[in-house]
């Protein structure tokens, strides 16, 4: 329960969106935490951007500590599996919303595999 506010005094700052990216130990890919949006797309893009250099085959993205990915954070993966030379990108995991997105925006992208 937040704390009373003294009537006049400051509001509440909220918190700012955060996302924690990391490469997945003993095997290509990345692990991800905290939210994909607006405030943290540049992350998201920059650590897409690596993936897909150091891609060989089968790339990873492990999303279980993500809570919410926006359509533009899809639309970033989307656009990284296709530009892919070979291979594709398996997705573990992913909040709920990101399966739907990719079926509606790109329902045939066999570069991405959604693992739940």
């Amino acid at each position: 329960m937040d704390a009373p506010r003294a009537v006049g005094g400051p509001a509440p700052v909220p918190e700012r969106a955060a996302l924690e990216v990391n490469p997945l130990p003993g095997r290509c890919g990345i692990c991800a935490r905290g939210e994909i949006s607006a405030r943290t797309r540049p992350s998201w893009e920059q650590a897409l951007s690596e993936l897909a250099r150091r891609h060989a085959g089968v790339s990873y993205v492990e999303l279980s500590d993500v809570a919410f990915v926006d359509v533009a954070g899809v639309t970033a993966l989307a656009v990284t599996a296709m530009n892919l030379p070979d291979g594709r990108v398996v997705v573990e995991n992913p909040p709920p919303q990101l399966p739907r997105v990719l079926e509606m925006f790109w329902p045939g992208l066999d570069r991405i595999e959604v693992a739940l």
